[in-house]
């Protein structure tokens, strides 16, 4: 797992956004296309391709993108 290739399947959450503007260091919450549909859609597709469970807690204590990939590396080697 790498943070470049998590950045993208984490961008391709948002439908509407320019995704090659994101960034590890990406405020995610600050997108006007964040919502909680998007937060299911990036804890769904966590599950789906790295078998990792994200819960809301996990996603409200992020900030950015980093703190997730951070979130579901910890939690994919416990």
């Amino acid at each position: 797992m790498n943070i470049e290739k998590f950045v993208r399947e984490f961008a391709d959450q948002f439908d509407d956004l320019d995704t090659s503007a994101f960034a590890a260091e990406t405020l995610f919450k600050e997108n006007d296309e964040w919502s909680s549909m998007t937060a299911l859609s990036v804890i769904a597709m966590v599950d789906d391709v790295y078998t990792v469970r994200l819960t809301g807690d996990d996603i409200r204590n992020s900030k950015v993108i980093q703190d997730i990939y951070d979130i579901v590396l910890k939690k994919s080697n416990s």
